[in-house]
């Protein structure tokens, strides 16, 4: 088969998809945004975009659509070059539909099967609308902004074949006629490469040589920001560091917003809870590593004794299955997409989201007695193994769909 993979960051959800399914013979090509200059084996080619100015005031709850829908005609537009000029029909496009880029494929290659990947729909209610009210406070307007937010989602599904979503949760924030429509799948971890090395070692960048069996706590995200809990794991800090003296927190992610709001005075989300405690914690015990390169995040888990993990009810972040592939003890929020991995004293840790005192209590028990827990992290690790091993479990399945999608040959 011809199948185009459309992603404004590829290879994104499908770095290890499309490979695969190149492998298997088939004719792999990708579209993406020219400021994505990531370089796969993939034949890529670039679409350029400049967005327009939204005026707020003009489109009111239809901006969200403004934007996604303009990206949708540039690139409709360049798949109509790539038809026109190159006589390129795919049987098969994979696109996310998240940034409006899926939304008038089909009316380029009526053709052409559509999966989309479906990885959340907005909600003004059950999810992350309202969920936190320091920040995010429960409004009729608020549930109003998240509906029309879905308006390209909706679209983007309702014009494709099939819809895949990573997990039974972020699928379920679909409307019912929609869910019927989407495969659930997990992106998959590599549990070879993410596995437990007692030998793992790793130099932060500034800081100290860090090695397994240290007692290292861990805090991973994209950004540092409210709805990844970062606010809760710096207020809870000051009670684990003060309990445990030789402990030593690394803190992974940048001082930009990927969801949510941006601060409305300036300053990153970063520096102003870091600021809130800083007073009340030892700094020199407290790692900021920004972002790093994927092989020392792969050390830094195989190193951490426990592994923090928050969120609002939203997207599952990678980290948290590959912390419980590398072995780590992972406390994590009671919301619903966490607790469809970890099970409460099985394979993991779970906390109320805002219980402070909480949050510290258990990472310190973690912290103080490894031993203890030892039997939760192999739990983890087989949780991964069985349900979101990538080359066992769901690559397969991710292929097997894509493959199902082939068009049928009617009789000569």
């Amino acid at each position: 088969m011809k199948i185009l993979f459309v992603h404004q960051n590829f290879p994104g959800q499908f770095l290890h998809l499309a490979p695969a399914l190149a492998a298997r013979g088939h004719d792999c090509r990708a579209l993406t945004d020219a400021v994505n200059q990531r370089q796969t084996a993939i034949q890529t080619w670039r679409y350029k975009h400049q967005p327009e100015k939204v005026d707020p005031v003009a489109t009111r709850l239809g901006r969200n659509y403004t934007t996604m829908s303009d990206r949708g005609v540039t690139v409709a537009r360049a798949c109509l070059q790539l038809r026109d000029r190159e006589g390129y029909v795919p049987d098969v496009i994979v696109g996310h539909s998240g940034w409006g880029e899926t939304l008038f494929l089909k009316e380029v290659w009526p053709e052409a099967n559509l999966l989309v990947y479906a990885e959340f729909y907005y909600k003004g209610r059950g999810a992350d609308v309202g969920f936190d009210p320091e920040f995010n406070p429960a409004s009729f307007d608020q549930v109003m902004i998240a509906q029309g937010r879905t308006a390209h989602l909706g679209q983007a599904l309702t014009h494709a074949d099939r819809g895949l979503s990573p997990t039974h949760w972020q699928a379920s924030t679909y409307p019912p006629a929609l869910r019927a429509m989407i495969d659930v799948i997990f992106d998959g971890v590599d549990t070879r490469a993410l596995r437990p090395d007692p030998q793992a070692e790793l130099t932060l960048p500034g800081g100290p040589t860090l090695r397994a069996g240290d007692e290292v706590l861990t805090f991973v995200n994209r950004n540092l920001e409210p709805y990844r809990g970062y606010h809760i794991f710096l207020r809870a800090l000051p009670a684990v560091l003060k309990a445990r003296p030789e402990a030593r927190v690394v803190i992974v992610g940048g001082d930009e917003v990927s969801y949510g709001a941006a601060p409305k005075n300036g300053k990153g989300w970063k520096q102003i809870f870091l600021n809130e405690v800083r007073d009340r914690i030892d700094l020199s015990r407290v790692h900021f590593a920004g972002k790093l390169p994927y092989a020392d995040f792969t050390r830094l888990m195989q190193i951490s004794r426990v592994h923090a993990y928050l969120t609002y009810p939203f997207v599952l972040s990678w980290s948290m299955v590959e912390a419980m592939a590398a072995g780590a003890l992972v406390v994590g929020s009671r919301v619903a997409p966490v607790e469809e991995v970890i099970r409460h004293g099985e394979n993991g840790l779970l906390v109320d989201f805002f219980d402070i005192p909480a949050w510290s209590d258990t990472l310190i028990a973690a912290l103080e007695d490894p031993a203890r827990f030892a039997p939760l992290r192999e739990a983890a690790r087989h949780t991964v193994i069985q349900r979101y091993d990538l080359t066992t479990v769901c690559l397969p399945r991710l292929v097997a769909l894509v493959e199902s999608l082939a068009p049928v040959i009617g009789p000569n």
